[in-house]
């Protein structure tokens, strides 16, 4: 998508990303939705707008913990060239600050699944952290942990380290603080949604240095980069439904499709199950109306 009056830096599998001046640049998220790290040519209506107003909405609530890159999702507030394309920014743009960005996710998990599910079930040990035996998928940790990965590649996976690789390549000081920040992150933002009748299983805070300040960047605690559960519906054992994209996945992996480009176009009824999943997500996250936020845009 072209932006009149900005250059266009790069675009990733949701994100377009944008420079606005020598200290500004704006994230735009689309539609698109991948699976396995494949784009499907068929997108998700509204999901960009949906993981704006989750950005938004969780960049201001933790604002008191650390000050984060955004800066505003008015596109008014864009260059006046810029604003010629407000029909398709609306509710989707961020206006952020420049920063360093760190190179890890910083991961804290609260429950093991996903990756940290498949390596605990090898030797018990997920990213150098040794956890108890008997632990079953799904299962809730006695304590969050934190599960550092390297950032990859667009296309490519993250890669799960030991916290002294972080150590070692960001020093002791930075590494501590981004650990000690994402934990307390985690745990301010899952009792917020447990409040809500929601379980976060496991995220992941992407940092920036502003000025030699630790900064949040990126998204944050979106559907995209976090696994949210309902609670109703977890059991340890189980692989519990997601606020997310599960029913692309379902779907892409019932067409016996081998994971490799091109990613199979999707039905109308899983692109619907899809949206209303994640306006759900948002709605009871936010306590908000989601054509509300957009209103507002």
């Amino acid at each position: 998508m072209a932006i009149e009056g900005l250059t266009h830096l790069r675009s990733g599998k949701v994100r377009d990303l944008y420079e606005v001046d020598d200290d500004h640049l704006l994230l735009v998220a689309s539609d698109r939705v991948s699976t396995y790290d494949v784009v499907h040519p068929t997108p998700i209506p509204d999901k960009g707008r949906v993981l704006t107003g989750l950005s938004a909405f969780w960049f201001d609530r933790l604002a008191h913990i650390v000050p984060n890159h955004l800066v505003s999702t008015s596109v008014s507030d864009l260059p006046a060239a810029a604003q010629t394309s407000s029909i398709e920014l609306v509710g989707r743009s961020m206006l952020c600050r420049k920063v360093d960005i760190v190179p890890f996710e910083c991961v804290v998990r609260g429950y093991l699944a996903g990756s940290g599910w498949r390596d605990y079930q090898q030797d018990r040990v997920v990213c150098g952290v040794v956890l108890p035996s008997g632990f079953r998928e799904a299962g809730r940790l006695p304590e969050p942990i934190f599960t550092p990965a390297t950032k990859a590649e667009d296309g490519e996976h993250d890669q799960n380290v030991d916290f002294e690789v972080m150590q070692d390549a960001l020093g002791g000081g930075l590494a501590g603080r981004l650990r000690d920040l994402s934990l307390r992150l985690y745990r301010t933002a899952a009792e917020h949604a447990a409040d809500h009748g929601i379980i976060l299983a496991d995220t992941k805070f992407e940092f920036g240095l502003l000025d030699g300040e630790v900064v949040l960047a990126d998204e944050i605690l979106t559907p995209d980069s976090s696994r949210y559960w309902p609670a109703d519906r977890w059991e340890p054992g189980t692989n519990p439904p997601s606020f997310d994209k599960q029913f692309v996945r379902d779907y892409a992996t019932s067409t016996g499709w081998d994971r490799n480009p091109p990613a199979p176009a999707l039905p109308a009824d899983v692109v619907a199950q899809t949206r209303a999943k994640y306006i759900e997500a948002y709605e009871r996250l936010t306590g908000r109306s989601f054509d509300t936020w957009l209103s507002q845009r």
